[in-house]
């Protein structure tokens, strides 16, 4: 199919969006026509969004403000949340469209969304412990992917990921947002271009690794499914700090434990571990060697790459979330922070012959570009997946208590069949990926 084939395809699908875009063309207002400025809905991309908990709150402002996008439904395990959530966007949205608009749909169950044909992209905001598998149901039902980071549980369950990303042809996208960060993206040219010399060491500044899950059994909300929220984890009885129902109070605590998240490693970790493996040009690739601190000459988990840098986990400067030290110079970044030494280094002109990586300015916004471009997005399902790796690889380093070796291209551990288990987990019935 040639390329304005498959253009007209697209929109002819979008076309048809849910939500009562086009029920009649004579009743149509302006800003449903693309007057004055709107795009017009046979543009619009169409987005069901999935986990309606604090992070997603934060997205929907700024997909609601996006006339380029139209949520047609909402999924999460919760109603009284969902609800609301529903509430916010019906009400964008009758304000927008007027009359014609006939609402959003709302589940919990996300398979009902998948059937939908109009559906071009899901928008995924639940605990980890979901991620791959509805991340890869939904690319197999042919529908491109936003998905919060950390990309996966699993080392396997996020190569799961990728895998389907490059069978369905989707465009996916992992949220680790500081790759569309001016400063982390100069922070990483300064280095990939030898600035400050050869990369002697990396410190990441981010939190430890999940713990085992003891928390007392609560009464379970008559207003939760339960068992949806635990999906593929094993089952346990209910705790408010799972899963809060505060009305967005508090984060929940979800990630600090092994069966739903990896800890501060995977939290953090999948932002700040990401801009190290950005910076040394390590996207597909990885450390061959994790030692956890031993009380003796390893004071800090380390990673070693095969080109001798090693990074840290702890011992970056203060104020910064990722440092590089390297020979003639260091840089430390974090959100709202850009050092370097020398300190003119922030002001470079680059020439013609100088490494310059992707930009972006919107990572959300770059995906919803690539979906309608079908470029490749700044965070592919790959990247994720590397970044994650690094942190995961820590965990197990933590757990083992000793030193391993990693095969960054076999993606397994080397000659270490107990290690290699830790890199899946079985997941509960009917959940596969």
């Amino acid at each position: 199919m040639s390329t304005e084939a498959s253009r007209r395809s697209f929109l002819k699908k979008t076309a048809f969006a849910s939500a009562g875009l086009l029920s009649g063309p004579l009743l149509l207002p302006s800003s449903a026509r693309g007057a004055a400025g709107h795009t017009p809905p046979s543009e619009r991309i169409v987005l069901v969004c999935i986990g309606m908990g604090k992070m997603m709150s934060g997205h929907l402002n700024g997909l609601l403000g996006n006339d380029q996008v139209h949520i047609a439904a909402l999924c999460d395990v919760e109603t009284t949340r969902l609800a609301k959530c529903k509430t916010r966007v019906e009400a964008t949205y009758s304000e927008r469209y007027g009359k014609t608009y006939r609402g959003c749909q709302t589940t919990g169950d996300f398979r009902e969304l998948l059937d939908r044909d109009d559906i071009d992209a899901v928008f995924l905001a639940t605990p980890t412990n979901w991620h791959a598998a509805i991340s890869i149901a939904a690319m197999r039902a042919g529908k491109d992917v936003y998905c919060e980071k950390p990309l996966a549980l699993t080392v396997r369950e996020a190569n799961a990921v990728v895998d389907a990303q490059n069978r369905y042809r989707r465009v996916f996208q992992t949220g680790s947002q500081q790759r569309s960060d001016y400063k982390f993206r100069l922070a990483c040219e300064l280095v990939r271009n030898g600035l400050i010399g050869r990369i002697k060491s990396v410190h990441v500044n981010v939190g430890g690794p999940p713990a085992p899950c003891y928390l007392p059994a609560e009464p379970t909300p008559k207003t939760l499914d339960w068992d949806m929220w635990v999906g593929p984890a094993p089952m346990r009885p209910y705790h408010h700090l799972l899963c809060p129902l505060d009305d967005y109070k508090t984060w929940p605590r979800w990630r600090y434990y092994r069966n739903y998240g990896g800890g501060g490693m995977t939290d953090w970790g999948a932002h700040h571990f990401d801009i190290a493996q950005w910076a040394l040009g390590m996207d597909g690739s990885g450390p061959i060697r994790i030692e956890p601190p031993n009380g003796k000459d390893i004071k800090r988990l380390t990673y070693t790459y095969a080109n001798g840098t090693i990074m840290t986990h702890g011992g970056a400067r203060e104020g910064a979330g990722v440092d590089f030290i390297g020979t003639d110079g260091w840089i430390g970044v974090n959100r709202g922070y850009l050092k370097t030494e020398p300190k003119d280094l922030v002001r470079v002109q680059w020439g013609p012959a100088d490494i310059r990586l992707y930009e972006s300015r919107n990572h959300v916004g770059n995906w919803l570009d690539c979906v309608r471009t079908r470029r490749r997005p700044i965070c592919p399902a790959e990247v994720g997946c590397s970044s994650i790796t690094v942190c995961l690889l820590g965990n197990i380093a933590y757990w083992l208590e000793r030193p391993l070796e990693w095969d960054p291209e076999k993606k397994r551990f080397v000659n270490d069949p107990a290690a290699d288990r830790l890199l899946f987990r079985c997941m509960r019935t009917p959940w596969i990926v």
